[in-house]
């Protein structure tokens, strides 16, 4: 392997590992800004070490435990700075822990999985609804503030002071990263299905970059849908988030042409739709409309994807169930955006007047003065 394939190599492992590196280093550093340093430097390493002894075969745990062992070294530096400290506490009678049981502690603890504990973290009430979601991106997906500002339609700005605010609200309510029980995890869930969906829309429709399309990160929220399904099998809306993400995943391989270029849904090959992921996300769907989540607005999403699933033909797809659908998805989650794509489906069901009608409505709304043509459907529900 010459040594720009290997480099290349080495930054793409990274880019996947990353996430659950920072997750990792998180929950025992208790530090996000920490976290991120050393999954830095685990990276500097493999760039000096890689091109001459070859990737690791399991490159994710050779990174992890470098990343590990400075965490080690840094907390230890940190124990000589604080020993007065310690000696004065042990005066006063307060128990002191050994460092490597602290360790142990934040490494050994198996309740659910890191990743979706660092979302929680991210997603707690302190943090402002924006910031958390702002976060979250940035550390499980990976996204660059660029990518997350095009994904809110914000500024790059906006985005970075989110970051940096839900970043010192956790250093200085010294939050725990772990995934919370009760009522406190019923709380936060609502941010934290956002985030979920958010990474899967980036990966499903990249809003920057040279690829389209991005299945490692619909992988990694597919992956975090499935966790946090089996952790909350009762919320209806979580099986809604995950039958979308399914039933969208599905057709990945047919969303772009040999060109590279995007392939509407209506010229898509259904013989290239995933059946799988198909039947799964329709599993999913009726789960959460057996719970009473019909109306909740990841659920009607996945009942949107349902209808082109279920068609074999651009002819047997059902607008005015569609367009039904819509109608429902503006009052539970209300927004131009949704509004555009009900537009779109009134055309397609009841002739283009009906939908230029729709439109003419909703052409003054602020937010869509940068969003594309207005004739382009959403990427999350189509």
């Amino acid at each position: 392997m010459t040594a720009d394939a290997t480099q290349r190599a080495i930054e793409t492992v990274f880019r996947m590992e990353r996430p659950r590196l920072i997750a990792s280093l998180a929950r025992m550093t208790g530090d996000i800004d920490l976290a991120e340093e050393l999954a830095q430097e685990a990276l500097v390493v493999a760039l000096a070490e890689w091109p001459s002894s070859g990737v690791p075969r399991v490159p994710g745990a050779w990174l992890t435990a470098v990343a590990k062992r400075r965490a080690i070294d840094a907390m230890r530096r940190r124990r000589m700075v604080d020993r007065k400290h310690a000696e004065l506490a042990r005066e006063l009678g307060e128990a002191q822990v050994d460092i490597g049981e602290q360790i142990e502690a934040a490494v050994g603890n198996d309740v659910g999985d890191e990743l979706l504990a660092l979302i929680f973290t991210a997603c707690h009430p302190a943090i402002s609804a924006d910031a958390r979601v702002a976060l979250t991106l940035r550390l499980v997906g990976g996204l660059t503030t660029q990518e997350i500002a095009r994904a809110f339609l914000s500024t790059e700005t906006a985005i970075a002071q989110r970051i940096v605010r839900a970043k010192n609200a956790i250093g200085q309510a010294a939050f725990t990263f772990e995934v919370p029980h009760g009522a406190e995890r019923t709380r936060r869930l609502s941010s934290v299905l956002e985030v979920i969906y958010l990474v899967f829309n980036e990966g499903y429709a990249a809003t920057a970059g040279d690829e389209l399309v991005r299945p490692v990160l619909c992988a990694e929220a597919q992956r975090l849908g499935c966790i946090l399904a089996a952790l909350l099998p009762d919320e209806a809306e979580v099986f809604g988030l995950r039958a979308l993400m399914e039933l969208q995943a599905s057709r990945l391989a047919a969303r772009t042409g040999p060109n590279g270029a995007v392939v509407p849904i209506t010229e898509q090959n259904p013989a290239h739709w995933d059946q799988l992921l198909i039947r799964r996300g329709l599993a999913a769907l009726a789960r959460a409309e057996t719970l009473g989540g019909a109306n909740g607005p990841y659920a009607l999403q996945a009942a949107l994807a349902a209808c082109h699933a279920r068609a074999l033909r651009a002819d047997d797809i059902e607008w005015p169930r569609i367009a039904g659908l819509y109608d429902r998805l503006r009052v539970a989650a209300p927004s131009p955006i949704v509004d555009l794509n009900r537009a779109v489906a009134y055309g397609m069901a009841f002739g283009p007047e009906a939908g230029l009608r729709l439109v003419e409505e909703i052409a003054g709304e602020a937010v869509l003065r940068n969003y594309p043509p207005l004739s382009a459907p959403i990427r999350g529900a189509w």
